[in-house]
């Protein structure tokens, strides 16, 4: 099956919290059409038609074509879309973890374009943007009403060209323009050290084509520094997805060879597919196992998986794997919901379509679309708890997401009652002086929710949340 899948097209998979947010592999082509309904493409010629010759100014031809496919695609929902020339060589760009921008994740809040993060040693890191600044315009271009994927298009470029974005930094109450040069951006997407002794810690930003080596390389680097190693925090907060093939490889590197690591359904025969711990399904073309040189010890080291709601897609495949299988603990939040998947076919040499195709499911049979995983312990981001995580967006909570496929989706009555008490304390939380206000860096000793997993681990108490509600679907299984 392994080598059924590597013919043609990617697939993806993501969340839309950021503009890295895509999950890749290899699929086939589907080799026949249903028949076209005749009458409504007519109706779509005469429109066309009618807006060349009567519009009160001539529009271009292929940029009707293209909206129309990108209106038609944006209908289904939040991430299907079409892909022109610019957007196609961006969405390559992504899964490399390379691109030419300004370098940050980026989410839409209220219309406007928001900060989730700079990428640490980018021009937008240097030029001093912070995590929640919104994003008002783009040199002369307001922001509002643009989409995520036209925000990300004006602010990559060529190198060395600049962009003014005009920002607004709500807890300072302030409106101010910033120049930034545009460059390469080289995302690492890997973190890690020993917390303390016999103790590591490993962060996952993004699976990207150089997750493995570079996740291999700092397995390798603690162990060094640390032979005996007792337990191991694998971080997995606010990871937007990445490839496929490094979500099951990473899942690999800890589970038994050969067990289900995720499995995928839809109408396609070649969406069904189940994909396990072995080479053929992580390693790349004429390589070799990426895992080879992982210490054997890796395999049973005492784990803890941190996730909370800005976890999606790839890294929620990751987190149901070793939850299902027993390997892991997961600590957090419930994460984002992501488990569609979406396959990107190319429609020429520069040009292609994103359509969703399949759900995932756990290896329980379990699907993560529009619930996500929920952690076996749930953990607030601080000790006073988890005040903003309300505001935080969810699949769920995305215009004509997929349904589970599980049964009816829960409705929290309460959740917009949540979600403006959250919006009183940011206000307040918003008067406080910025030294007060800054949220601690993951991978610190003042990391809540890393020092309750470290506990964990040592067998010490824990201080689970004692607020946080789980958005419940119909408990069923996948039918098989």
């Amino acid at each position: 099956m392994g080598q059924k899948l590597k013919i043609t097209g990617w697939v993806a998979a993501g969340a839309v919290a950021g503009v890295l947010t895509t999950v890749s592999l290899q699929t086939v082509a589907r080799g026949s059409l249903a028949p076209l309904p005749l009458e409504e493409l007519q109706q779509l010629a005469a429109v066309f038609g009618m807006v060349k010759s009567d519009y009160v100014e001539p529009v271009d031809e292929k940029k009707l074509i293209s909206d129309a496919i990108s209106g038609m695609v944006a209908g289904l929902d939040p991430h299907s879309q079409y892909f022109d020339k610019k957007s196609f060589k961006e969405f390559r760009e992504g899964t490399t973890g390379r691109f030419v921008g300004v370098g940050i994740e980026i989410s839409q809040e209220d219309g406007l374009i928001k900060v989730v993060s700079p990428i640490e040693g980018s021009p937008a890191f240097r030029a001093g943007l912070k995590p929640n600044d919104l994003i008002t315009k783009i040199d002369d271009t307001a922001v509002r009403g643009l989409s995520l994927n036209e925000a990300v298009k004006r602010m990559r470029g060529e190198a060395n060209t600049k962009v003014l974005l005009t920002i607004f930094r709500k807890d300072e109450s302030r409106t101010f323009p910033v120049t930034i040069t545009r460059e390469e951006i080289r995302t690492q997407s890997v973190r890690g050290k020993v917390m303390e002794p016999g103790y590591g810690w490993i962060r996952l930003s993004q699976f990207q084509e150089r997750t493995v080596d570079d996740f291999v390389k700092k397995v390798e680097d603690i162990y060094k520094e640390e032979p005996n190693l007792k337990g191991l925090v694998l971080d997995l907060r606010n990871d937007p997805g990445g490839l496929l093939d490094a979500a099951v490889a990473i899942s690999a590197a800890f589970l038994p060879e050969n067990v289900t690591v995720v499995s995928t359904d839809g109408q396609l025969a070649e969406s069904k597919s189940v994909y396990k711990a072995a080479p053929e399904f992580y390693q790349r073309r004429s390589g070799s196992d990426p895992l080879r040189n992982l210490p054997a010890a890796l395999k049973n080291v005492p784990l803890v998986v941190l996730v909370n709601e800005g976890s999606a897609s790839a890294s929620e495949i990751v987190a149901g794997a070793l939850q299902d299988h027993k390997r892991a603990t997961v600590m957090g939040s419930q994460t984002f919901g992501k488990g569609s998947v979406q396959t990107v076919r190319p429609l020429g040499p520069d040009t292609g379509l994103k359509i969703t195709t399949a759900r995932y499911y756990t290896p329980s049979g379990t699907s993560i679309q529009a619930k996500g995983i929920v952690p076996n312990v749930l953990i607030d981001e601080s000790a006073e708890g988890s005040p903003f995580a309300a505001l935080r967006m969810r699949e769920a909570d995305l215009e004509k997401h997929l349904a589970s496929g599980q049964g009816p989706e829960a409705k929290d009555p309460e959740r917009e009652k949540a979600r403006d008490e959250a919006r009183k304390r940011l206000e307040e939380e918003a008067k406080k002086p910025p030294q007060d206000r800054k949220v601690p860096e993951f991978g610190t000793d003042k990391d809540f929710p890393l020092v309750q997993a470290l506990n964990r681990l040592k067998g010490q108490p824990v201080l689970v949340s004692k607020t946080q509600v789980i958005v419940e679907n119909k408990d069923e299984k996948k039918e098989n």
